[in-house]
């Protein structure tokens, strides 16, 4: 079994390779928690996430003919880039099996680190199987995403560094997929000072561990499809899950509300883009889903890999969530000066109006009237009331739009 020596020594083989992410001190995210919170940067990570540190500690610790073979791995992205990455500093070969429905930037991005792409099966499970079946063809070596001692060692090297940047801290929080990182920050941590409480979060959509941890054996859960892919792993492994049995206090989690909350936060407060899965260590604080008051805590982002197509969605429906964003459906008098009205009404009560469509002719519009369809930003859900009950109030015929980015 992998210990805290294996992650010491990772560290030391993979300076000058592998960046020393910052911990940030957030005072606008300690003010909301009621924490002094700090945040560990692994979204500013080489290949944008953690995985680059367990892949390239486990390339470094194969021989030389292994090497020689090269490398086979199956993701659909962040393991996919860090694999990559770490072979191509090692001048390996390698071979990374994607899912056909894999976003594009990200098989581009794999495809820049040197690797060879092949896009096999409809889902992970498809990939995963043409990968093993490849790495039986060629004998190579099959780089596991989280279930390995030498990814583990690698992953929990996050951990002496977060002790070496604040050595009174009191908690950490990451995120949970398969185990790798939570399992490697928690031995590194608890074996320095098992007085430091170290927790994980999973989303509601997929909560693997925690399910396991309650069933005291690695198990395979139902999920349903969530922001937080990079987690979104239906069964922990089974090294993963001993080392989380033993040393971590507790596992939470986080809905697809509260990720999307706190990805919009963490871009408008402090200008940093993070993934869905690196948001729900944060995620865990804000909505007090792990309870601490007045403690020194770090907060993993462990990625920041967004695909870009996806950015937009993930601000709009975090505007909604937040009441930041609204949109009604009116009905009103096909007279002049009524759009007029409506549009003074929302306006003297300060919502910025987006857009405006206006019906004259539909299924639903009876001859001398029209639909209005208006989209207004909001201070908050409070100020939505407000406008609804306004436009009630003036006898319009109003309908709150069901806003799904």
């Amino acid at each position: 079994m992998v210990n805290v020596d294996d992650i010491i020594i990772a560290r030391e083989k993979m300076k000058g390779v592998i960046h020393t992410t910052p911990l940030d001190y957030s005072k606008t995210f300690s003010l909301l928690a009621h924490n002094e919170v700090y945040l560990k940067l692994e979204n500013l990570q080489k290949t944008g996430s953690f995985k680059a540190r367990g892949s390239y500690n486990k390339l470094i610790s194969l021989t030389e003919e292994e090497l020689q073979k090269g490398v086979v791995a199956a993701s659909a992205g962040n393991h996919a880039q860090g694999v990559a990455y770490s072979s191509q500093m090692l001048g390996v070969n390698c071979t990374i099996v994607m899912p056909k429905g894999a976003p594009l930037s990200k098989i581009l991005a794999t495809k820049q680190y040197g690797a060879e792409v092949i896009l096999e099966g409809a889902t992970f499970d498809d990939a995963l199987s043409f990968a093993l079946e490849l790495k039986e063809q060629r004998a190579a070596t099959f780089i596991h995403a989280f279930d390995d001692e030498a990814i583990i060692a690698g992953q929990g090297t996050v951990g002496l560094e977060i002790l070496d940047q604040l050595p009174d801290v009191e908690a950490v929080i990451c995120p949970v997929g398969g185990g790798g990182l939570i399992a490697g920050v928690a031995m590194a941590i608890k074996e320095k000072n098992p007085h430091i409480a170290v927790y994980g979060v999973q989303t509601v959509a997929c909560p693997s561990m925690k399910q396991s941890l309650i069933e005291k054996s690695p198990v395979i859960v139902d999920s349903t499809p969530t922001m937080a892919d990079g987690i979104a792993v239906k069964k922990p492994g089974q090294k993963t899950f001993e080392i989380t049995q033993k040393y971590v206090d507790d596992v939470y989690c986080v809905d697809e509300m509260e990720i999307a909350r706190t990805m919009l936060m963490l871009l408008e407060r402090n200008k940093l883009l993070v993934e869905g899965s690196g948001a729900c260590s944060l995620s865990s604080l804000l909505y007090e889903k792990v309870k601490l008051k007045e403690k020194k805590v770090v907060a993993v982002l462990s990625g920041g890999n967004v695909d870009m197509n996806f950015i937009s969605r993930i601000i709009e429906r975090g505007l909604v969530e937040s009441g930041r964003f609204a949109a009604f459906n009116i009905t009103l008098k096909d007279k002049p000066g009524e759009l007029q009205k409506v549009l003074s009404s929302l306006t003297d009560l300060e919502a910025n109006i987006q857009s405006v469509n206006l019906h004259h002719m539909g299924k639903n519009i009876y001859p001398g009237y029209a639909q209005l369809e208006i989209s207004v930003e909001t201070k908050n859900n409070e100020h939505i009331d407000i406008l609804y009950k306004v436009l009630k109030e003036k006898n319009y015929s109003v309908e709150m739009t069901d806003f799904q980015p």
